[in-house]
């Protein structure tokens, strides 16, 4: 599940092809993700509607670039906003919910 939000939050900023994505993920935790745990992810996250891919021809290659949707950036302020509540207000929240 982290791993969907940090992809998600990441797009948010602008679009990234899988290589740039993996990259910034380095940059953010000191980690090495594989592209075989990222892309299936993305492409988890492309079939949910929560990122569009889109084809960009650079030189002679396409890159796919991938940005998010209206359905995730709605998570990711809801996310914000737990993340703001105090603690007995997210499980009030969460509580009420369930």
């Amino acid at each position: 599940m982290e791993e969907r939000v940090n992809d998600a939050w990441l797009l948010s900023r602008k679009p990234l092809s899988g290589y740039n994505i993996i990259k910034e993920l380095k940059k953010l935790t000191s980690w090495s993700f594989h592209s075989g745990v990222v892309y299936p992810l993305l492409y988890e996250l492309e079939e949910n509607k929560l990122i569009a891919g889109k084809w960009i021809k650079r030189g002679r290659r396409c890159i796919k670039y991938y940005s998010v949707t209206m359905n995730s950036l709605r998570i990711l302020e809801r996310i914000r906003e737990l993340l703001e509540m105090p603690v007995k207000e997210v499980l009030k929240d969460f509580i009420s919910q369930t």
